[in-house]
């Protein structure tokens, strides 16, 4: 064989293996929605830097025929390119091959890139488009997801593993994304669950679609498994990277730091009155979130989940920051089981990651009743707790007006390790609302007015951030429209921060 034909070989092997299933199969994909997996990686990555690894590997399997059917890349697309100049890798399941199901060859290839990922300290990305475990291969199918499974568990708080759910994703395949630390889906063509509508109408004669069962809308509002949702594939690919632009490649390093060209001392009159002077009229926190941060560009996680607290990422003087905020727009922005989880699990993303934790507080309270007590508030109130005490990153925290309870101490008070608390005037710290305070201080023994006065005193007293100010719980009282600075300065403060817990395993975070 001469030299052409060497070369002609492996020009042809390398058209084949970039074909995966063939055309009717690719436009069978497309006619469905959604794009195929080298077409997501060209979104996903900077042009040209796409590196493949394991191009001509094919699966080991013999029984049931499937031996005369191998198909070069198996299935999956692998290798590494890298997303605003930074290193990343990334796995692409194909679903024209065998439907994206799992062989152990395949396997093979995805924790080779996740072995890469944990020793280069770089991201891993997976975009999930599959069948699930290939049957015709048995346990060897099943051993390759644990092997995935274990990595990702390995590579937790090492390194940010982002997952995106762009077609089926069912039984075991579902746990390596619930491990990642983000998940994306694709409205109207990708779903997740572990069991499907049939094995349901079976066993519980339930019927459910595969969409309502476990669709992009049903993960993002109803389950909060997903953490964000795309209108079509390349959309999806576009949040990735900006999700990617405000983390870290990994937990020894900083987050990425952008030039600022936002004015430092900016000042808006509108926040002097968007926290309103009557204490039970809500308000939309993510006003006051847009108006301080750079560009007004606030990145929210978990937008349709848990809406009585709000999460996600933005920049203050071009460094990156988790903020946590109640929102009192939504339930009073009272604390309960689905938001304090929420929260928990943002709070160690961040504190894993070394990005600076804001927190803007407005909480009466965690929400009353024997739905909450039976669901297990006071265990799912203190995995938020326990993050927040937990967390050694810069913690920043402004309480714009309510403060009650437990809830105060829970949100990121001075207490629990907070290093610059602010608050505005119209801040309330207190152990509860005036009417209910009076009503347990004097237990009904005042006529109305003085009952009226006693509720007015406990007003003066507590419905104002002074009393906590003279103990020094709070460190600075701030004009609202003086927000952005401040909380650029104290980042500023805050930017060498080292503190280390007693050393131990690890702690056990009530789950």
């Amino acid at each position: 064989m001469g030299l052409d034909e060497k070369y002609n070989q492996f020009e042809e092997r390398s058209k084949l293996a970039e074909l995966g299933g063939g055309k009717e199969r690719i436009d069978k994909q497309h006619n469905a929605g959604r794009k195929t997996a080298r077409e997501r990686i060209n979104d996903l990555l900077d042009p040209d830097t796409f590196v493949e690894t394991d191009k001509f590997v094919t699966h080991r399997a013999t029984d049931f025929g499937i031996d005369k059917n191998r198909i070069l890349g198996d299935g999956v697309v692998a290798g590494h390119g890298k997303i605003d100049g930074r290193l990343v890798f990334v796995f692409a399941q194909d679903f024209t091959v065998f439907g994206g199901t799992l062989s152990r060859a395949n396997a093979d290839k995805i924790t080779k890139i996740m072995d890469l990922a944990l020793k280069m300290g770089a991201p891993v990305i997976g975009l999930n488009d599959s069948g699930g475990a290939r049957i015709q291969e048995g346990v060897e199918s099943l051993a390759g997801y644990a092997d995935i499974f274990y990595r990702n568990t390995i590579a937790s708080g090492v390194i940010p593993q982002i997952s995106a759910v762009l077609g089926p994703c069912a039984g075991g395949a579902v746990y390596s994304p619930a491990i990642t630390d983000f998940i994306m889906m694709v409205k109207d063509t990708s779903y997740m669950f572990v069991t499907g509508p049939d094995v349901i109408k079976t066993v519980t004669h339930e019927e459910v679609t595969k969409e309502d069962l476990g669709g992009a809308m049903t993960h993002n509002s109803k389950s909060g498994v997903a953490h964000f949702i795309a209108e079509n594939d390349e959309n999806a690919m576009m949040m990735i990277r900006e999700l990617i632009s405000f983390i870290p490649s990994n937990n020894l390093e900083d987050p990425p730091i952008k030039p600022c060209t936002d004015d430092i001392y900016r000042e808006d009159e509108r926040l002097q009155t968007i926290v309103p002077d009557d204490p039970n009229k809500p308000y939309d926190m993510k006003e006051i979130i847009t108006t301080v941060v750079d560009e007004h560009n606030f990145f929210e996680v978990m937008p349709y989940y848990a809406q009585n607290i709000i999460v996600g990422f933005a920049r203050f003087g071009g460094r990156p920051v988790g903020i946590v905020a109640n929102q009192p727009g939504n339930l009073a922005g009272v604390l309960d089981i689905s938001s304090s989880v929420k929260g928990a699990r943002f709070v160690r993303f961040c504190d894993a990651f070394n990005i600076p934790l804001v927190t803007f507080v407005d909480v009466p309270g965690f929400l009353p009743g024997t739905a909450q007590e039976f669901g297990g508030i006071i265990k799912h109130g203190a995995k938020l707790l326990f993050a927040f005490a937990e967390a050694t990153v810069p913690k920043i925290t402004l309480i714009t007006r309510k403060a009650y309870g437990g809830a105060y101490d829970v949100m990121s008070s001075k207490h629990i390790g907070a290093d610059v608390n602010f608050a505005y005037p119209t801040a309330e710290i207190a152990v509860m609302g005036p009417e209910g305070a009076v009503n347990i201080i004097f237990r009904d023994k005042l006529s109305d007015e003085d009952k009226k006065q006693a509720v007015e005193e406990y007003k003066k007293t507590f419905a104002s951030p002074y009393k906590a100010a003279a103990l020094g719980y709070i460190d600075e009282i701030i004009y609202p429209k003086q927000t952005r600075f401040k909380i650029i300065q104290a980042l500023e403060m805050t930017q060498n921060k080292a503190k280390s817990h007693p050393p131990k395993k690890h702690g056990n975070i009530p789950l």
